[in-house]
């Protein structure tokens, strides 16, 4: 079962793109509160929260573009009303 992430288990779940885009905002959010702090740690965190910013960046567009395969394929998912994933096996019990 997924805790986070919808599935026929958890139609309650997020989407994945919809979590990493939330997770970006609040590291953009961590940015701007430190942004103006020239100590050398917190320069040390900035450059390495930039860092996580692209690969969020990048794993939020590979996200959307599965999304997409999957709506163009299989059309919309049912996750949310407790269908069936569009790919892969059901959940056992």
């Amino acid at each position: 079962m997924t805790h986070f992430l919808r599935s026929e288990k958890n139609p309650s779940g997020h989407k994945l793109e919809d979590l990493l885009m939330q997770l970006r905002a609040d590291m953009l959010h961590r940015c701007e509160v430190i942004a103006a702090d020239t100590r050398p740690e917190a320069l040390h965190v900035m450059a390495n929260n930039v860092k996580v910013l692209a690969h969020l960046s990048e794993a939020i567009t590979l996200a959307l573009d599965s999304t997409r395969v999957l709506d163009r394929s299989f059309g919309p998912s049912q996750a949310a009303q407790g269908g069936p994933p569009r790919i892969g096996k059901t959940e056992a019990a």
